[in-house]
């Protein structure tokens, strides 16, 4: 079948010119993300408010103001943890001690101040890399930069600086909107300073470090799995710190429940971002759409952040517990952009699924 000219993007969607029963099959993929989004209205609320817990921020702001003083940062947490009753085994109920000891050496001013700025800088990369090589005509760059501007309005909220996911997901985001071809070592960089902040950040160096192999990129396979296996380096240090400042006597974390499904992420995603602002039926479907609407951007790009964000869907829907937003919070900065993507994508399945020209073979006597 021969590929539609597009709607408003540059290239027709990943999906033009495809097969019909791979065009149903994925027009069915995208039916039943949006029917499985509608769980997000069925589930328990959380006991908090569903949000940002505000005794975890409390919590790493008396961190930060400790270690300001000049506390150790484990001894510090230790008691910070055990003071709020939190549970303080496994070492992952510490967080890793990067930003809390940048945060204390730098005034608060400075903090809100870096905070806006990486947020703008990774909305102006990607507006700029997007305009240049996805979307042409100037509605649909507005567009995009509303859904950029949708997806990074929590991170302007200078009150989270304490929060870790705020400063990963921004320049997961940055890494990801700066890497190229063979020009991977500075978003490899951002990356690995993103996973040094915020372990969640892990996924995305595992995505990054999987595709450069399956595309033959050997060097910049390397590069991601050499930041994967640094990352495991300063864990491992860091599990051993903790295990100095805990004994068996304190509580143990009660691990992963989870098994909500999609439903949470898609809960969790929309209140990540500017979608809090309108009823959930109305942000679950759009979400669901966001993500699949990645997967038509025909740029090797597309599938990057498909994966990625798939891969944070599928924690959460696995892991997730009702009350946590954090591993949400790593997919927002790029979520909405996917809707961009959708009007070609959806326009283009459905041409190849209604295909219906038939081969003609004429015989001619002569």
């Amino acid at each position: 079948m021969r590929r539609p000219p597009p709607l408003w993007l540059r290239n027709s969607s990943r999906f033009g010119g495809i097969g019909k029963p791979f065009a149903r099959l994925l027009l069915g993929l995208a039916a039943l993300l949006i029917l499985l989004s509608f769980q997000a209205l069925f589930l328990p609320q959380p006991s908090g408010d569903g949000a940002i817990a505000q005794s975890d921020l409390l919590l790493y702001e008396g961190i930060v103001s400790a270690l300001h003083a000049g506390g150790d940062y484990y001894t510090v947490t230790a008691d910070s943890l055990r003071a709020g009753n939190y549970p303080l085994r496994s070492f992952d109920t510490f967080r890793l001690p990067t930003l809390a000891v940048v945060q204390a050496s730098l005034p608060p001013m400075l903090l809100s101040s870096l905070m806006i700025a990486l947020a703008s800088i990774t909305g102006l990369v990607w507006l700029n890399r997007l305009r240049s090589e996805a979307v042409a005509d100037l509605p649909a760059v507005l567009v995009t930069a509303v859904m950029l501007a949708g997806g990074l309005v929590a991170f302007v909220q200078t009150g989270l600086w304490a929060l870790h996911e705020f400063w990963a997901a921004p320049l997961v985001a940055l890494s990801l909107g700066l890497r190229r071809p063979g020009n991977w070592v500075n978003s490899a960089a951002i990356g690995l300073i993103a996973g040094l902040i915020a372990e969640t950040a892990l996924v995305y160096l595992i995505v990054m470090a999987v595709f450069a192999w399956a595309e033959g990129a050997r060097r910049e396979a390397y590069g991601w799995i050499g930041a994967i296996l640094l990352f495991g380096v300063v864990l491992t240090f860091h599990a051993m710190a903790v295990a100095a400042v805990t004994g068996p006597l304190d509580p143990q974390a009660s691990g992963w429940s989870g098994l909500y499904g999609f439903g949470l992420f898609v809960r969790s995603a929309s209140l990540a971002t500017a979608l809090q602002a309108v009823p959930l039926w109305i942000a679950a479907p759009i979400v669901a759409l966001a993500l699949f609407g990645w997967m038509g951007l025909r740029d090797p790009l597309g599938l990057r952040v498909a994966a990625m964000l798939t891969g944070y869907a599928l924690i959460i829907a696995t892991f997730g517990r009702l009350e946590s937003l954090t591993w949400a919070v790593m997919a927002a900065p790029l979520l909405l952009v996917g809707l961009v993507f959708v009007p070609d994508s959806l326009r283009d399945l459905t041409a190849a699924a209604l295909d219906r020209r038939r081969i003609r073979v004429q015989r001619i006597v002569r």
